[in-house]
């Protein structure tokens, strides 16, 4: 259902960015379980799109590290 999507993935990226500006990173664990009280199929989609974001900021922090490790070694010493 497209809605349940829509929903979910709007409501993480707003849960997402409270994280980031107040350093609770286990907020998302808090509100999938006021979720999960009405809605178990919405709380699964919301965790599942908080997942693919906290993966993805993972990804990059990892990759930004490698790209500058890899050029930092290639630079004229």
């Amino acid at each position: 259902m497209a809605l349940l999507e829509d929903l979910a993935d709007a409501l993480s990226g707003d849960v997402y960015a409270a994280m980031q500006e107040t350093g609770d990173d286990r907020l998302h664990e808090r509100v999938a379980k006021a979720i999960g009280a009405l809605s178990p199929t919405m709380e699964e989609a919301f965790l599942t799109s908080m997942r693919l974001r906290l993966a993805e900021r993972r990804g990059r922090q990892y990759f930004d590290g490698e790209l500058a490790r890899l050029r930092a070694a290639r630079a004229p010493s």
